[in-house]
This record gives C-alpha cells, structure tokens and sequence, in this order.
C-alpha cells in the first residue's frame, strides 16, 4: 500500500538489524521500496539487496558530492554495467550539492551531465539530489533535456515556483520526511501541486520524520509521511496511498502484480 522511493537501506547503517527493519516495513505494508547507489560500490549493494526481494528496486548512480572528486572513465564504465542489471529501474542518485563550499562545482556538472546521457542511453529515468543548487540544475535539465526525460526530485527541498519548474521538465517530486518538519516549506507545495506529481520517500537512514526526528530514519516511517501528504490535502491516507502507488509504478516501470 505504501512507497518508499529513495532509502538506503543497503547502507551500513542497517548492518547490524536490516532483517528486523524489513519485517516492520512489511508489518507497516510497504509495497516498493527502491535503493539508490551513490557510487560504483553502492550502487553493486543496492543491487544485490534488491535481488534478494521481489519489492525492492536498485538505482545505479553518482552523487554529487561523490561526483566532485576526479572521476575516471573507469567510474562511469562500472555504473554503465551495473545499469544493465535487471533489478535496475533508474539512474540516481545524481545532481548538483552546493551546500558545502568544498566541493568542486564544475566536476559535479561535468558529472551529472555523464550521467543523464546515460539514462538517455538506457531509456530509465533519473532520481535527481539537489541542494541549494537550484538556477544551475534547471539549466543543466534544460540543455540536456530530451523528449524521454523523465524522474523526480529526490527529497524535494523547493519552493511552489521551483515546484512547478520540475513539473512543467517533466519531474515528479519525492517528499522526505521533512513535510512533518515546523519550518519546512513542502506542506504549501503538497497542497498546491497535483497529486499525480508526488511521490513518497524516507532518504533512510537520514531525516526522520516527527515523531521520530533525532533517531534513525526507517522505511516503515513513509506512512507518516503518506499520513501527512493526506492530511495536508484534506484526502484519506487511502486515496494518497493509491495514487502514489500509481506513479510510482508508472514512472519507474515496475511490475503491477
């Protein structure tokens, strides 16, 4: 009944209990779950958990604060192998992160832009990070924009204009557990946006929503933020469940039954 498009559970973090995690995302009924890469050796653990279960998907990618450093031909090569296996339903994690000064700007360019052709090349679509980088990452979708382009905004952190900026390229916006925050600018676009444009997503182990903010996150936590989704829009958590289950199975092609 429930999504979690962007978690980590193949991450270290779920070490020590990642089977115990997965019985409480099964009790909670979670339906999907996709496991982004951020690297080469990521990217090959997403996709051996998701061979492991039949609900749970791999992205293969390159984030970008992964992508700032020197990135050889040999790093791309490996993504592009990986992508092929069948459990692989888009490329992600990519995009640009200006938030800390350090990393260098024009090797994430140079980065995401390898990377979208890529999903060019295969047909898949693109799970999108961006952080305080928003006037660069439109432009770069802009200039490499093709007629399949097609993703979302992993944690989408935007305001109602650069909301409807990635709807109108084409994205579906994925909203972390940061609508529950006080201060969080996603509850106008929640209500403000289509229903068909959002997507659900924990970004576990990382921003837990409230009640649970200050822990580790978990994908048994996305029925709060569907909980939350539903309340804003004044629908049942039903209705929210369904349409994003929908999307969900659109966008990444995944299997109905």
């Amino acid at each position: 009944m429930f999504v979690d498009t962007h978690c980590h559970l193949s991450f270290p973090e779920f070490d020590h209990d990642r089977q115990e995690v997965i019985a409480r995302l099964i009790e909670e009924q979670i339906r999907i779950l996709i496991d982004p890469g951020v690297d080469v050796s990521t990217s090959r653990k997403s996709i051996e958990l998701a061979n492991k279960f039949d609900f749970i998907y791999a992205n293969v990618g390159l984030h970008p604060h992964e992508a700032a450093h020197t990135v050889n031909k040999n790093v791309y090569d490996d993504l592009a192998a990986l992508a092929h296996s069948p459990k692989v339903v888009a490329i992600g994690e990519i995009g640009l992160d200006y938030h800390y000064p350090e990393y260098n700007r024009t090797a994430q360019h140079e980065a995401f832009r390898e990377m979208l052709r890529l999903a060019k090349s295969l047909d898949l679509p693109v799970v999108i990070h961006c952080r305080d980088a928003w006037e660069d990452m439109l432009h770069i979708l802009s200039e490499e924009n093709h007629s399949a382009m097609r993703g979302i905004m992993h944690c989408f952190s935007g305001d109602t204009d650069i909301a409807d900026a990635c709807i109108q390229m084409g994205f579906k916006l994925s909203i972390p557990g940061t609508v529950t925050y006080k201060r969080s600018l996603l509850p106008d676009v929640v209500r403000t946006v289509s229903l068909d444009d959002l997507l659900t997503e924990t970004d576990a182990p990382y921003l837990a929503p409230v009640p649970c903010r200050g822990k580790r996150n978990e994908p048994a936590y996305v029925r709060i933020v569907t909980e939350s989704i539903a309340r804003i829009r004044e629908i049942s958590v039903e209705e929210a469940a369904e349409a994003i289950t929908r999307t969900t199975t659109e966008l990444f092609r995944l299997p109905t039954s």
